[in-house]
Order: structure tokens, then C-alpha cells, then sequence
């Protein structure tokens, strides 16, 4: 079976929709947005959460919506509430 949007995490998704197509490392992608490393590191690895800031940041380095990062979060929280936490 297939996992729903819900059951993928944000960072997932940066990884296999953004930057592996554009072949984009980690170190690359910190050094081209001006946030917190380790947040972006931690979202990356599917460890930590979309922020405002991160949003904005991958928003604007990606040429997508704020909004688009947020609701991916959304959804993702969404899901392992529904789930009870699991993946």
C-alpha cells in the first residue's frame, strides 16, 4: 500500500522533489539559504519540522508558495496525530 501525502514527511519530500532532481547536496542547499543549518539538517533527515523561517527560506529558493511548505507540515502532522505518532 501506498502512504498518503500524510504519511511523508516534508523533508522527504525536499530530498526527492527538489533537491536530488537539481542534484543539490545538504551542504550546498545550507550555504544557499540564510537559516539555521542544523534546522534545515534536522528537516532534511526527516528529524525536525518546517518553520516560518525555513518556509520563507524554501519558498523563495525553490520558487513555490510559503504556504507550500506549511501545508506539507500540516498534513504531516496531521497524519501521525491520526496515526498515534507512527510512520
Amino acid at each position: 500500500m501506498s502512504a498518503s501525502l500524510q504519511e511523508i514527511h516534508p523533508g522527504e519530500i525536499l530530498r526527492e522533489e527538489f533537491m536530488k532532481p537539481l542534484g543539490l547536496s545538504e551542504a550546498e542547499l545550507v550555504s544557499a539559504l540564510d537559516v539555521p543549518g542544523g534546522e534545515l539538517i534536522a528537516l532534511i533527515a526527516e528529524a525536525g519540522p518546517v518553520t516560518q523561517n525555513l518556509a520563507r527560506a524554501l519558498a523563495a529558493h525553490f520558487k513555490v508558495s510559503v504556504q507550500f511548505w506549511l501545508n506539507l507540515q500540516a498534513a504531516y502532522d496531521a497524519g501521525m496525530k491520526e496515526n498515534g505518532g507512527r510512520q
